[in-house]
């Protein structure tokens, strides 16, 4: 019965996966958890800040997930349908990118399929293969002006971006995220979309209550998602201030938490 049904969201960085040790693909024991999770009838999704162009094949083509919530909230998809997208104006992704090139920093577009980048931003692109983005799937000769943006990201060799990304943090109606560690990479998108508010249009689409919604997560843009979701499970590795407002800490991405949560508190 829908009212029965249960819907669960998971971050992928930190939570599914851990990039910074090198492990790039969910654990056999996550991927175990999150199918029975699927077996017992819930429907389960990917909540990233990611676009769909980044996703690991194994997010997209195994039967582990059954819709997306991408780009902190600006794109929930429910398998090959688009359930809601909210697109940056195209007059400021025109001027954004404009001062991006100004200030010598490189920027990728992100769409709800696709991803924009320039052919000759070269740091943008190595990064991306370091984390194993199939960056051979990014669109490279694109007219700025026809390209539908849900995102933006940046890359510089200055902390900072030489001064843009405190510009842009600024911009009305935008918000965003600069890496906490070494500043050389920010990530921008509408200030009034979020991990939670995609999630509510998923679970309103899905016709499944708040209360039955739970969340796995580790990082600074999950803490929307955990306090949107009827049940939070937060993983042991996360930060402090996303901790502070768990429902449940769950082991580390380390020791499989997800899989542990999973058993423990869904099902």
């Amino acid at each position: 019965m829908t009212q029965e049904k249960k819907a669960v969201f998971f971050d992928i960085d930190g939570t599914l996966i851990n990039i910074m040790k090198g492990q790039t693909q969910i654990a056999p024991a996550v991927k175990k958890a999150i199918r029975a999770l699927r077996a017992a009838g819930n429907c389960t999704f990917i909540a990233s800040g990611r676009p769909y162009a980044y996703l690991d094949p194994e997010l997209v083509q195994q039967d582990l997930f059954d819709g997306y919530v991408l780009m902190n909230g600006a794109v929930v998809l429910l398998g090959d349908k688009t359930i809601y997208k909210q697109m940056l104006p195209q007059s400021t992704v025109e001027q954004i990118a404009a001062l991006s090139e100004q200030h010598g920093v490189e920027y990728i577009l992100e769409g709800p399929r696709n991803v924009y980048l320039k052919p000759e931003y070269k740091l943008t692109e190595d990064f991306y293969r370091s984390i194993d983005v199939d960056v051979t799937q990014f669109v490279r000769d694109y007219d700025l002006a026809k390209v539908p943006v849900a995102k933006m990201e940046f890359a510089s060799e200055d902390p900072g971006g030489h001064g843009l990304f405190d510009k842009l943090l600024a911009w009305p109606g935008l918000t965003g995220l600069m890496d906490p560690y070494h500043k050389k990479n920010m990530e921008l998108y509408a200030s009034d979309v979020t991990k939670g508010s995609g999630i509510l249009h998923a679970l309103a689409y899905l016709g499944i209550p708040v209360e039955r919604s739970f969340a796995f997560g580790d990082g600074l843009n999950d803490i929307e998602m955990m306090q949107t979701v009827g049940t939070s499970l937060v993983m042991d590795n996360a930060r402090p201030q996303l901790k502070a407002i768990a429902d449940h800490i769950v082991p580390s991405v380390d020791e499989d938490g997800v899989a542990a949560g999973i058993e423990h508190y869904l099902l």
